[in-house]
């Protein structure tokens, strides 16, 4: 009896000690899961284990300071009747305070240029609403665009967009809105800024001119130690002669600013570089006039001479390009398969195109597309986000090619839902507007600086 006693207590002390030793264990195991989790990272996020985790060190200083404009009135919702205070808040005080000293934040990639349009206006600092009032468009077929609504956007509940921004419906003209585009821009890691331009006094159909905004934002950028370039827009009567006297004019304005963007070329000149929207809707023998040596209007080796970038629709384009005398082609549009160009799975054939003809290949990644906030009918092409996976995917498809220069399309296109500037989580009466969530508003800035740091890693193995 006694020596079964001591048997069965010691396998009751052995029992204990197992389950404490298992109890312990399992505690730990709940510590360190819970120290690998970001704090906003949700159960279904496909990427918040890597990226976040990633990313959480070198943000924190901006995350822990940025929560005053994350959130309008709760997380989801804003109620309508608070909403105009809100919209005069935002107005009043747009840039979130500066949590970084300029020294602090990522290092400018030259080689990772931006698309931003200055095309925004509110009746704080323009009189009225421009752009966020955006009309929607009509489908082409009337029997289809009787099948969806007609008129415009009524700001500031109702925007032009599938998104909401952190700024609110801001002014372009803002120098606070200006100040924190260029910060978030840097903090992105991006360099260059491709700044939507049409000639002194002309605009697109639903904007105003905007020519007499870029001293500011030249401005600006320099002091983020960013630089700007142009992206001509397909303005009233393009052609050789107006595009020569609307370089000469770029140049001989800005060309003397800092902030002024030149590429250092293999033959060792700095030159300017502009991107051609549309390029295709001007025949080749008019552009070549301008882009070739022999050319009647020809622009090469003048003291305005630069680096032209076409852009690049259908395979036949390419073709056109290099017979117009341009130096590069670029492919602008967030939606993977919307055309030849966007198709990341043609980049490879594009890039060795370029080549072999002596043309800069620039692939464009985006986060995403949506627009049908302004084209109801145009659900075939948007391109769901899946919580940045979308846009690691373009930039991964990007590097594969080795590009001298990667565009981001974009950084507040907010039509077409392209933007990687910061938008939150709103809900009026009327719209229950997309957000980021489950990551914060600055998720796609982290991104960006992310595939900026990778690409200038792998760039360094591609030059050795």
């Amino acid at each position: 009896w006694i020596l079964n006693y001591d048997i069965m207590a010691r396998f009751r002390r052995r029992t204990c000690i197992i389950l404490l030793l298992f109890i312990l264990f399992i505690c730990s195991i709940m510590m360190a899961l819970k120290t690998l989790r970001p704090d906003r990272a949700g159960l279904g996020d496909p990427f918040g284990l890597g990226l976040l985790l990633e990313l959480q060190q070198r943000t924190a200083l901006l995350d822990n300071k940025q929560n005053s404009l994350n959130r309008v009135q709760g997380p989801y919702e804003t109620p309508v009747n608070h909403f105009h205070s809100i919209a005069v808040n935002t107005m009043k005080a747009s840039m979130p305070a500066v949590n970084k000293q300029e020294g602090e934040l990522s290092s400018p990639n030259y080689n990772f240029h931006i698309f931003y349009y200055s095309w925004f206006g509110n009746p704080q600092f323009d009189g009225k609403y421009i752009h966020w009032n955006h009309p929607l468009l009509p489908h082409w077929d009337p029997k289809i665009a009787n099948n969806y609504p007609k008129g415009r956007h009524n700001p500031p509940e109702d925007i032009g967009a599938n998104f909401y921004p952190e700024l609110g419906s801001y002014s372009s003209k803002d120098p606070s809105v200006i100040e924190a585009h260029m910060k978030q821009m840097r903090s992105a890691s991006t360099g260059v800024i491709v700044l939507s331009w049409y000639p002194p006094g002309m605009a697109d159909e639903n904007g105003e001119p905007t020519d007499d905004l870029v001293p500011v934002i030249l401005d600006y950028a320099h002091k983020y130690n960013l630089k700007v370039t142009f992206h001509i827009e397909p303005y009233k009567d393009r052609d050789d002669r107006s595009m020569y006297h609307n370089v000469k004019y770029i140049i001989d304005k800005y060309g003397g600013h800092s902030a002024f963007y030149r590429y250092k070329t293999s033959t060792g000149r700095f030159l300017p570089m502009f991107y051609i929207y549309d390029s295709y809707v001007t025949i080749p023998e008019i552009w070549a006039n301008l882009l070739t040596v022999s050319g009647s209007q020809s622009i090469r080796n003048t003291p305005y001479d630069a680096l032209f970038i076409a852009l690049l629709v259908e395979e036949r384009h390419k073709h056109d390009i290099h017979r117009s005398g341009f130096d590069g082609m670029y492919t602008y549009f967030a939606t993977n398969g919307f055309s030849y160009g966007s198709s990341h799975h043609n980049w490879a054939s594009l890039k060795a195109f370029c080549d072999s003809n002596n043309l800069m290949f620039i692939p464009s990644v985006g986060p995403g597309y949506i627009d049908t906030s302004i084209r109801p009918w145009n659900n075939h092409n948007t391109r769901n986000r899946v919580n940045g996976k979308y846009y690691e995917t373009a930039f991964s498809a990007a590097l594969l090619v080795r590009p001298e220069i990667i565009s981001i399309t974009s950084f507040n296109e907010w039509h077409e839902g392209t933007q990687i500037e910061k938008a939150v989580p709103m809900q009026t009466g009327q719209v229950v507007y997309l957000d980021y969530k489950p990551h914060q508003p600055n998720v796609y800035l982290q991104l960006t600086q992310k595939w900026s740091e990778k690409y200038r890693r792998e760039q360094e193995q591609w030059l050795m």
